[in-house]
């Protein structure tokens, strides 16, 4: 053994060893050498960019897939996305296509298998009313305690609360937008499990100004998520919406209004 010019010990091997020999000394000689080398900054900091590259792409490439997923739907029902929303659920989209409302707020994300809108004014009522539901999942009597609080809160508020039970593509659609003159005064509520949370909104331009964007989200969320109308029912999440929407259309519009979703 001898010590070479960096302290690293050498063996002296017999010229007369066999070859693969010889090349199992040379690796054990290549991995001691890197043992005893120092541990180089740059080349650990070097791998880093690569690990956040490629987190970026991966990111990227699924923000891209959702947001182009979200253009097909849109131009396959034949109208243009809102900027406020990333994709609209087909029994919304007749709402925002054309009407004076100005904002569209869903809580269900998913991909619809719809080539047209739906616009079924058939399974529109003989009469007027606030309350369209072609699912079936309110009684007669909850039908009327909804009607009996949509007027009360149109007579305190002047917004007119619309709701659309439903189970896509069973649904009058586009037709429900003639039928009750939804304006900027109007909220369409569609409640649809189809889409996994059942609750969507269609929120006037003149209502939108006086409750907060995240108020919606937070019905729904709270509201209409799976594991609350499969454990309590269609129609509670209903009725318990309209309470929350009720409660906050009746605060004083300020900054702190509709911070609580009752």
């Amino acid at each position: 053994m001898i010590s070479n010019s960096k302290g690293i010990m050498v063996a002296l091997l017999p010229s007369h060893l066999p070859r693969p020999f010889l090349g199992v000394v040379e690796v054990r000689r290549s991995r001691a050498a890197a043992a005893a080398a120092p541990i180089s900054t740059a080349s650990t900091s070097a791998a880093l960019p690569d690990l956040k590259k490629w987190g970026a792409r991966l990111c990227s490439k699924s923000l891209n897939l959702a947001f182009t997923g979200a253009l097909a739907l849109g131009f396959a029902l034949g109208g243009n996305l809102p900027p406020s929303l990333l994709w609209i659920p087909p029994f919304l989209h007749f709402i925002g296509k054309g009407s004076l409302t100005k904002r569209s707020v869903c809580a269900g994300v998913g991909i619809a298998d719809a080539k047209v809108g739906v616009n079924r004014p058939e399974m529109l009522p003989k009469e007027f009313s606030p309350v369209i539901d072609v699912a079936g999942f309110l009684s007669a009597s909850q039908e009327r305690q909804l009607c009996q609080e949509i007027a009360d809160l149109e007579k305190d508020t002047g917004v007119k609360l619309r709701i659309l039970a439903q189970n896509y593509p069973e649904t009058p659609g586009a037709a429900v937008k003639e039928f009750w003159k939804v304006d900027d005064q109007t909220i369409v509520f569609v409640a649809d499990p189809t889409f996994g949370n059942m609750l969507h909104f269609n929120v006037g331009a003149s209502v939108d100004l006086d409750v907060p964007r995240s108020f919606w989200s937070r019905v729904a969320g709270k509201y209409g998520n799976m594991f609350y109308w499969k454990e309590k029912g269609e129609d509670a999440s209903i009725e318990a919406a309209v309470v929350a929407i009720s409660s906050c259309l009746r605060e004083s519009t300020g900054p702190s209004n509709c911070l609580e979703v009752n």
